[in-house]
């Protein structure tokens, strides 16, 4: 019977496709099989007698084979080949006891494919991100065309619009300057230059709007903030703009609360420009504007209503889009920016902004900012 599990035995560790080494208590190779011979590089009798650190140096415990080696979490185990290169294992080992002398068996598997496989398969991972942050980039990129593209393409249909009926104020109005030289018309030719003076800030008005959204679109617009008088900077803003009310429009300005705020007070001043202005254009003679402001402890709400035109509740939904103008408005001037620019303006000092408004009923802008804690 022993015989019979002696021949087992040989047939197994001769012909097993795995690494198998048998080391003694003193931790010297006593047995290792062909396939270990062949995937080390030795042959039996230079390993055979030779301490199995010589082998395995990474799985050794002062010169021994610690059975709990593979358990170690952490470790990384190597094999040693005789021509010095190294490759990663797989070990499994078990003590056994013959003849009253403690063996300790190594079965030795080489993981080198498994861990090339591993490493492709985090090569492959890495290419993958960075194939989609490139992609996510270049979507990035190619909506910033589609809107670039976009934008150029309204301006060219917008300004050929738009800037056609200054353009010919202009026009008309420096040939009528020429037609009346002498002292007795010095009234008429003062009209025609407020005319062209007029036309003028038209057309600056429209390129304004246009390189703002430029700005806005390019992430360059930056927000500066300082403490300032909110009750003095909306009064001389209205002062300011008293030039552009219609005949019989009037400003009605009140505020409640404190008056000192920190915000930005050139992108405020571009907000409250655009809403008065838009409220003057809208509205009829006669009409009034009233501005309130309230400051509370923790927020900044302005509001501009006008007894206007009004805005329906389809127009409402499109009312912040770049370009939109109302149903209402086809024969007003307009480059359907200015809300737009306000939105993104407003959105950059953590403000919001909401409207109220039904066809004929006039319109009621809002702008909300919060405020910091001084």
């Amino acid at each position: 019977m022993h015989t019979d599990v002696k021949i087992g035995f040989d047939i197994v560790f001769d012909n097993a496709s795995i690494g198998i080494v048998i080391a003694n208590e003193q931790g010297h190779i006593v047995l290792a099989n062909p396939f270990l011979l062949k995937l080390s590089g030795y042959r039996d009798t230079e390993l055979v007698g030779q301490p199995i650190q010589k082998l395995l140096p990474s799985c050794t415990d002062s010169g021994r084979l610690p059975v709990n080696i593979a358990l170690e979490p952490g470790r990384e185990l190597f094999a040693v080949r005789k021509n010095g290169s190294r490759f990663p294992i797989e070990i499994d080992l078990t003590e056994h006891d013959t003849d009253g002398a403690k063996l300790v068996m190594a079965c030795i598997t080489n993981i080198s494919q498994q861990r090339k496989a591993e490493q492709d398969v985090k090569n492959l991972s890495r290419l993958v991100a960075e194939t989609e942050a490139k992609d996510v980039e270049l979507n990035r990129a190619n909506s910033f065309l589609r809107n670039l593209s976009e934008l150029k393409s309204r301006f060219v249909t917008m300004a050929s619009h738009e800037f056609r009926t200054p353009l010919s104020t202009v026009l008309s109005s420096a040939f009528l300057i020429s037609q009346y030289p002498g002292a007795e018309d010095h009234a008429k030719r003062e009209k025609h230059v407020q005319r062209i003076v007029s036309s003028v800030n038209m057309l600056t008005n429209i390129l304004n709007d246009f390189l703002s959204v430029g700005k806005i679109e390019e992430g360059k617009i930056q927000v500066r903030n300082a403490v300032f008088d909110i009750r003095q900077n909306i009064t001389n803003l209205t002062a300011e703009l008293d030039g552009i009310l219609k005949k019989g429009q009037h400003i009605a300005y009140t505020h409640e609360g404190s008056t000192t705020v920190r915000l930005d007070p050139e992108l405020l001043k571009h907000i409250m420009m655009n809403l008065i202005s838009n409220a003057v254009k809208f509205s009829a003679e006669e009409k009034r504007i009233t501005i309130i402001s309230k400051r509370t402890s923790k927020s900044l709400a302005i509001s501009v209503r006008d007894e206007g035109i009004g805005i329906s509740p389809e127009d409402r939904e499109h009312l912040f889009e770049r370009f939109f103008r109302g149903s209402n408005t086809n024969t007003i001037p307009g480059t359907g920016l200015g809300l737009h620019i306000i939105r993104k303006y407003t959105e950059l000092m953590n403000g919001t902004i909401e409207c109220v408004s039904n066809a004929g009923e006039g319109a009621t802008f809002t702008v909300t900012f919060a405020l910091e804690n001084s």
